[in-house]
């Protein structure tokens, strides 16, 4: 699989990742009674709806689909070795380009049709969900949380039961992520019916914070890097 993020997130980055997820599930439910971040809910509306021959409905529930599968198929051809080559920086393209599509939908009137909010998300999330998958040492998603609980509680029963202290430090890991999804949602609830569309912009100012953290890592390591170069005696001549 092609990847343009080849370094595991920090727990800051994940935590506020995973704080947009949340925010971003309470966000499209709150004002269009649909879940944007992941696919499984629209498949199965889809579903139910042709099976009812409500063909128009269900060929709407299809578009968000659609805007994830593409998406999906851009982080990946963002990863091609030949589009590597051209795009120098693909994983700050690709937040930068999460920002301004959620700071246009902030902008986006009241009485705009749901589609354009709905698939905007719908390929954000793809973006991120197709991006960020390790925490550390451990895979992990932002925008669902049911793999995350699997994987938590597997890792406390382990240190539980083995006593390990990777097994401990996993577990905490997960619950961290887990509550800051929460947190998230909690959150996005409430902003979004206390101001409106406009309340999305603060997910796009979170993901403004990760580009921040990312970049400030990148530099902290080409540092590191640098001082090591510099710190090694030279070859000798043969």
């Amino acid at each position: 699989m092609a990847t343009i993020h080849r370094r595991p997130d920090t727990l800051a980055v994940g935590a506020l990742l995973a704080t947009v997820g949340g925010y971003l599930d309470a966000y499209t439910f709150v004002r269009h009674r649909v879940f944007a971040n992941l696919q499984s809910g629209n498949v199965l509306l889809f579903c139910v709806e042709a099976s009812a021959r409500h063909w128009h409905r269900a060929v709407l529930l299809l578009i968000p689909v659609a805007a994830f599968g593409v998406g999906v198929l851009l982080v990946e051809i963002l990863g091609l070795p030949r589009v590597l080559r051209l795009v120098r920086r693909p994983l700050r393209v690709v937040l930068t380009l999460q920002i301004l599509l959620l700071a246009a939908v902030a902008a986006v009137p009241d009485d705009a049709p749901s589609q354009v909010t709905t698939v905007t998300v719908s390929f954000v999330a793809a973006l991120q969900f197709s991006t960020f998958t390790s925490l550390r040492d451990a895979p992990y998603t932002t925008l669902a949380e049911s793999g995350n609980l699997q994987k938590g509680i597997a890792a406390a029963h382990r240190w539980l039961s083995a006593g390990h202290p990777a097994d401990a430090r996993r577990a905490g890991q997960y619950a961290l992520v887990i509550a800051a999804f929460v947190v998230g949602a909690v959150l996005g609830a409430v902003l979004t019916r206390l101001v409106g569309a406009p309340s999305v912009g603060v997910a796009s100012g979170l993901l403004a914070a990760v580009l921040a953290l990312l970049i400030r890592e990148t530099r902290r390591l080409q540092r590191l890097e640098a001082a090591k170069a510099a710190a090694s005696p030279p070859s000798a001549a043969p």
